[in-house]
């Protein structure tokens, strides 16, 4: 089956579960789990032998332990950096004993990999497929991951939950790190020890997980058919679901391993089982192939009534509910009537009740979020708002998205004559065709109530890269500022408004 025809049959918001194979592909700086112990082992020893030799010891029946590896690898890395207090790793010592001030007693190893893995360096070929992937944002449940990097946070911005964090909490537009978070060190789980632990705790968390995986669908990425992961959902889900029942039909017609194939381009779908030792054998669906775009696509062009991110405002509001917040109940025929206030929950046929709210003041705010999602079911609101002449309003790149919208000339009108107006306001001093917002800011003839003046015009007339401008107005805090506001209508006419 095609992989569109696939997920378009999809009636809830998939679940992501991510491995290491996704950071591998966007990162310059991520390991597997092999490379990452033969890392560490060689900044530690000089060579690789020392690994090699420790690799063979736990190799068994042609298969490595590497949990038991990563256990005598920390054995020796903890040891070595307790002798040789400020040597090579003597940054790691610093933060060790600053932990210690204030009795918490982490490892060394774990330090380290968080130190190794805290940042995030992008490939930049894989740019516009990472675009397509935030596209997929909107239409996804949760994330679950055994990674410890943040990639997937910084992708989907969503809240990771660590830990017993993931008790108990809502999991519309979370990332659940099963493994633990370079955030933390203390709950890195790698070692032997670690899963021991692991398992004597996760029957909670495993009962959670359960509940999102029966009701969702599932969405394996960055994992081959043989990984221990997978496995490990299979037997927890079909330990509790009977194999030949409805349910265990519908959960497996949900569940889609994509397997990377760099030398395939496949959009087509397939079955494949999974044979796992001492339980039945667990039929799935896979898709082997490197065109991971088609994936993304897909699912950003899943059709689904709301988004996941509304359906966690509104699973926020109810929580609120149950807590006694300030409740007040309107009945009406039309939505348009209810006054602005900070939360509504509507009740009624799906005939009558479509809509989720923004402001365009929230519009303005969440300007890149929105147009990396394409998220055109939210933008067809627009036509619902008022927005005056006097109002900066970014039309050109929202249009573009939703070509529908019935004010989209009226709207662009409106921007062009605004930044015309923002143009022949600059001062001369902010007319110097500055090249970066560095230069701009060290310009000593160019106050700061200037400055975005300086911006804007160098913006409008070429001089500053798009991206350079897009990143600075990321950076702001207070997006309800009129300065920002006018650069990024600025930058939403150059970019997206070429015809005019």
């Amino acid at each position: 089956m095609n992989i569109n025809d696939f997920i378009g049959n999809y009636h809830n918001h998939p679940i992501l579960f991510i491995g290491t194979g996704i950071s591998l592909r966007y990162l310059s700086n991520s390991y597997s789990w092999d490379g990452l112990l033969e890392k560490i082992s060689v900044e530690l020893t000089g060579d690789n032998e020392f690994f090699y030799n420790v690799k063979g010891e736990c190799c068994y029946d042609g298969k490595f332990a590497y949990d038991e590896i990563a256990e005598k690898v920390e054995s020796v890395f903890n040891q070595t950096l307790k002798e040789d207090r400020d040597g090579k790793f003597k940054a790691i010592n610093d933060i060790y004993f600053e932990n210690m001030k204030l009795n918490v007693n982490t490892s060394r190893f774990k330090i380290y990999i968080t130190e190794l893995l805290s940042n995030l360096v992008y490939r930049s070929e894989m740019s516009e497929e990472l675009k397509s992937f935030k596209k997929a944002r909107k239409n996804i449940s949760s994330i679950v991951t055994t990674n410890y990097d943040t990639l997937v946070e910084d992708i989907f911005q969503f809240k990771p939950l660590i830990g017993n964090d993931i008790l108990l909490s809502n999991p519309y537009g979370s990332v659940y790190k099963i493994h633990g978070c370079v955030t933390d060190a203390s709950k890195v789980i790698i070692t032997q020890e670690d899963y021991v632990n692991f398992e004597k705790k996760f029957e909670l968390i495993r009962a959670q997980l359960l509940s999102m995986f029966i009701h969702n669908p599932i969405v394996f990425l960055g994992y081959n058919i043989g990984d221990e992961n997978i496995k490990s959902i299979l037997k927890t889900v079909f330990t509790y679901v009977e194999k030949n029942s409805p349910e265990a039909e519908k959960i497996r017609n949900n569940f889609l391993l994509v397997e990377y194939d760099p030398d395939s381009e496949s959009v087509e779908t397939g079955e494949h089982d999974i044979d796992m030792q001492g339980f039945a054998t667990i039929r799935i669906n896979k898709i082997k192939t490197n065109n991971f775009t088609a994936i993304y696509d897909a699912l950003a062009n899943l059709s689904l009534p709301v988004s996941a991110m509304d359906v966690r405002k509104v699973q926020n509001v109810v929580k609120e509910i149950y807590a006694g917040g300030n409740i007040k109940v309107n009945i009406t025929e039309d939505l348009d009537s209810i006054n602005n206030s900070d939360k509504i929950i509507a009740i009624g046929s799906v005939k009558t009740i479509t809509y989720s709210f923004q402001t365009t003041s929230e519009m303005m705010s969440n300007y890149f979020d929105i147009v990396e999602e394409s998220n055109a079911q939210l933008l067809e609101l627009i036509d619902k708002h008022r927005i005056q002449v006097s109002q900066y309003f970014p039309i050109f790149a929202f249009s573009e998205i939703c070509p529908s919208l019935e004010c989209a000339e009226r709207l662009k009108a409106q921007q062009i004559e605004k930044i015309k107006g923002l143009m022949s306001r600059c001062p001369s001093c902010a007319k110097v065709g500055h090249t970066s917002i560095a230069a701009i800011e060290a310009d000593e003839c160019i106050s700061a109530t200037n400055q975005y003046y300086a911006i804007a015009w160098s913006t409008y007339n070429g001089y500053l890269k798009l991206e350079e401008v897009e990143a600075y107005l990321r950076e702001i805090d207070d997006k309800d500022d009129t300065n920002y506001r006018a650069i990024l209508c600025t930058y939403d006419l150059v970019k997206y408004g070429k015809v005019y």
